[in-house]
């Protein structure tokens, strides 16, 4: 009796936790909505309110007057952001697929050679690539933030990782046997069974583009081709006030498209995690 006592106890304790951090995470969210709500005076005088206040669409108002176009960031944002996790996902388990299931002299020193790549900041390399891209001309164009995405070596190791159990040589023999083509098989067969891996990857992907900031604001230079980050970043740009409540809506915004993104996706994360915690 007693140490069932102490397990209920224990039970207890655990859920406790698990709300509070819970309610830990989900707390910067409902104060930047809260705050979108609320007027820079407002928002100055009491930094942090759990109630909404009224003056919603004032910000929305300030926010479209300060050549703010959300319509036009958000169609920029989905763009890329969907291009660049297309490319990403697909080609990541296409060269996964490339290292695990063919039997080729240089793959272990190939993956090596990725592996390193990962080491290397982005950073260290964006000055080189604006200037590559501008001497092709190819500035306030969508292309250079979507086609790099194709070499994901994150991607590449985690998809690799994530095939190597799941994936059995003996279905592939077996297709190919029954006449199936590389292509087919990899698209048919191999993808469907990487569902959980895709839907972890391609909510990294996603967020990490939608929210790219540095290498957008040097290469889209026009104002009709601004990402919602940038858009953002530009409103604290005003000399004479700036206006917290419209920030806030704008940063309410840019989070929405990600929450969506991840509670689509989530329920084949749950998926992998459930089919990985069973044991034949």
């Amino acid at each position: 009796m007693k140490e069932m006592k102490q397990i209920s106890l224990l039970r207890l304790l655990t859920y406790v936790l698990c709300i509070a951090l819970t309610l830990l995470s989900i707390m910067p969210f409902l104060i930047m909505i809260v705050n979108s709500t609320r007027s820079t005076t407002e928002i100055q005088q009491h930094a942090i309110s759990l109630l909404p206040s009224k003056y919603l669409f004032n910000n929305l108002k300030i926010l479209t007057g300060k050549s703010f176009n959300p319509l036009v960031g958000f169609r920029n944002s989905i763009i890329i952001s969907t291009g660049a996790t297309l490319c990403t996902v697909y080609f990541s388990t296409l060269t996964a697929y490339a290292l695990v299931v063919y039997d080729w002299k240089f793959r272990n020193a190939f993956f090596s050679f990725i592996m390193a790549i990962m080491m290397i900041p982005s950073q260290l390399v964006s000055i080189g690539f604006y200037q590559f891209i501008y001497k092709i001309h190819m500035t306030n164009n969508f292309l250079p933030l979507i086609l790099p995405a194709i070499a994901a070596p994150t991607c590449v190791f985690f998809m690799r990782q994530f095939m190597i159990p799941v994936l059995h040589i003996d279905v592939v023999n077996s297709a190919r046997i029954d006449g199936a083509k590389e292509f087919y098989i990899f698209n048919k067969i191999v993808l469907p069974m990487m569902k959980p891996a895709i839907a972890t990857q391609a909510i990294f992907s996603f967020v990490t583009n939608w929210n790219s900031l540095f290498l957008p604001m040097i290469l889209l230079t026009k104002q009709e081709k601004y990402t919602m980050p940038v858009m953002v970043s530009l409103l604290k740009g005003d000399i004479y006030k700036t206006e917290y409540g419209s920030i806030y809506l704008g940063l309410t915004l840019t989070v929405l498209p990600l929450l969506i993104v991840y509670f689509l996706l989530s329920k084949y994360i749950i998926a992998g995690v459930a089919l990985g915690g069973v044991k034949e």
